[in-house]
């Protein structure tokens, strides 16, 4: 389980007919500690990452370091899905680095749920954290927050080899392109798997898109894939995906008289030609989603 100290500072939160409560931060107040969940949103596509942050609140009047004791993790879920039923960890065994909480202090914390529960079948979601205070041999609970897994739709697939000399020579990766409609936007997201093994790569958002233009992907020698999509009137989004689902670049265009459009220059590989640059291209590795495989016993996508 991974844990990210990030600042404060909430999106917009849509599709608000779930449950309105969710509206503000699922909060339970039991005294000593005081445990807040929320979700950047209340829709996820199926695979891409579900982050939940908490907030946890030292009100003990002293100092406090909470740790794991006697077989029991400081840090824990309850999830359960559409019907009520409990869903259970993929890996029970997810051990906690100690926390130190300074007397009247609040830590925030973000979690990717996606690795850790087989969250990824359509439908809604209801989850709860707890806290164990291993001095009080106590639990402190958060309230109930709610995400829902649907799918995007599909409008673009390509399924390739990999490479001679790579790692997983011999296998092969299908890329898509999928979009869904927000209450607010459009958003454009990629998807690699293996089809045969049922394993996805990862799934996750390239950003806001324009739904009238088509994006543009074309795949290069390295069978990398390359997209450009209309992200706002007269902006245009450039990806390269690996075959991993790495996203290994990134970068922004302005149409000046020429609209951006990709291009095969030769030797295969694959250019932006046209525009103007706006933001130069970057590499995203330290930020690419994680490899996450389906849970087994699921059947495999179409």
């Amino acid at each position: 389980m991974s844990l990210t100290v990030i600042s404060t500072g909430w999106p917009k939160l849509t599709r608000v007919f779930l449950c309105p409560c969710v509206l503000l931060f699922a909060t339970a107040v039991n005294g000593q500690i005081q445990v807040d969940l929320k979700f950047k949103r209340l829709q996820y596509i199926a695979y891409e990452p579900v982050v939940a942050t908490l907030r946890i609140t030292n009100l003990a009047g002293r100092d406090i370091e909470l740790q794991d004791a006697n077989g029991q993790s400081w840090l824990g879920f309850e999830v359960t899905g559409n019907e009520g039923q409990p869903i259970a960890p993929l890996n029970g065994d997810n051990p906690q680095p100690p926390l130190k909480i300074e007397a009247g202090q609040r830590v925030t914390r973000q979690i990717d749920l996606a690795p850790l529960y087989p969250v990824h079948d359509f439908g809604a979601y209801h989850v709860r954290t707890h806290v164990y205070f291993a001095d009080l041999a106590k639990f402190f609970y958060s309230g109930t927050g709610v995400f829902e897994v649907t799918d995007a739709r599909p409008i673009w697939q390509q399924t390739v080899g990999i490479p001679t000399g790579a790692a997983a020579s011999g296998d092969v990766r299908t890329y898509s392109l999928l979009t869904n409609r927000f209450p607010d936007h459009t958003s454009l997201y990629v998807r690699v798997q293996d089809k045969d093994t049922g394993v996805v790569y990862a799934t996750y958002s390239l950003g806001r898109a324009i739904a009238f233009e088509q994006p543009q992907a074309e795949i290069d020698r390295a069978n990398q894939l390359h997209v450009l999509h209309c992200a706002a009137p007269h902006a245009w989004s450039y990806s390269r995906i690996g075959l991993n689902g790495q996203l290994l670049e990134h970068s922004s265009f302005m149409e000046t008289k020429t609209r951006p459009r990709l291009v095969h220059p030769g030797n295969g590989e694959v250019a932006v030609r046209g525009g103007l640059i706006e933001t130069p291209a970057q590499t995203s590795r330290s930020t690419a989603p994680k490899l996450s495989a389906r849970p087994p016993g699921l059947p495999k996508e179409d």
